[in-house]
């Protein structure tokens, strides 16, 4: 099990980011959130094993509507008890 921070820069607001990000999220059955922040880019926090999680940015990244110019991903630490992903709000 593992847990990443990442964020996502480039074309990510406005054109259904979060709500891809949410979809393949749970279809790879991983946890988490995601939010837009002020700058424009997009902040994610995602729980599941190793290969659901490169599942989920792999197919993020092909979706033609959103055009993802740079990726920040780090490690941090597992939140046990988390059961959902979901769309956090600022």
């Amino acid at each position: 099990m593992k847990r990443y921070q990442i964020k996502f820069t480039g074309r990510v607001q406005g054109v259904g980011f979060r709500y891809s990000m949410t979809q393949l999220a749970t279809t790879y059955s991983c946890t988490g959130w995601v939010r837009n922040l002020s700058d424009g880019s997009v902040l994610t926090e995602i729980q599941g094993d190793e290969i659901s999680i490169n599942k989920v940015l792999e197919e993020i990244q092909n979706i033609k509507y959103i055009t993802i110019d740079d990726i920040e991903k780090y490690s941090i630490d597992i939140i046990e008890d988390e059961a959902s992903f979901k769309v956090e709000y600022m």
